[in-house]
């Protein structure tokens, strides 16, 4: 029988929720063989715990250079929307011309929208289509990962309040956040059904 010890310290980090998720990553600077990297960028892989998350959206998100992973803590059911990346490599694919999706299909740029948008993170993007959003019901001990560009809004649920695995860039949200808003740029409000 193993004996029990005290203190978990001497076999890694302790991950653990805390105030604000900031202060709890799995990498954090100080390891001794150096931070682990993405794009120049430091992973963080931390718990979020989420409050009023209701089944409805008015707006959705992505990140146009990492890919971002989200797991439930304890299995409960939760809700995530999503569209495909529209990502635009150049500002020259203008409306009715084929343009690239990320995984290399081709399709003409949505009827809504006429011209790629320059994002605040410097990349360019066609707005989704709201008549290309989808809704996913996550169930059990899942760990999501979102490609670059995935347009996503959530985790959305039922719950108070979830706690969440998530692993994304540190500065994710600063440097990497392009947001559409629905409501305002299309008149639309998305409810989740199920």
């Amino acid at each position: 029988m193993p004996r029990l010890r005290s203190s978990w310290a001497s076999s890694g980090p302790n991950l653990a929720r805390s105030e604000p998720p900031e202060t709890t990553c799995i990498f954090p600077h100080e390891i001794h063989h150096g931070p682990v990297k993405s794009n120049h960028n430091t992973r963080r892989f931390y718990i979020m715990k989420l409050e009023n998350q209701p089944l409805k959206f008015s707006s959705i998100t992505h990140h146009a250079n990492v890919t971002q992973c989200l797991g439930s803590i304890g299995g409960q059911d939760w809700y995530l929307a999503v569209a495909k990346p529209s990502l635009v490599d150049g500002a020259s694919e203008l409306s009715g011309q084929e343009t690239q999706d990320q995984d290399g299909s081709s399709r003409r740029s949505p009827c809504h929208w006429e011209e790629p948008v320059p994002s605040r993170a410097g990349h360019y993007y066609l707005p989704p289509d709201p008549a290309e959003v989808c809704a996913f019901r996550v169930s059990g001990l899942k760990f999501l990962k979102l490609h670059k560009g995935t347009w996503h809004a959530g985790p959305l649920f039922r719950a108070d309040a979830m706690d969440f695995y998530n692993l994304e860039l540190s500065n994710t949200n600063i440097v990497d956040q392009t947001i559409h808003r629905f409501r305002k740029l299309d008149g639309v409000t998305f409810v989740v059904e199920d």
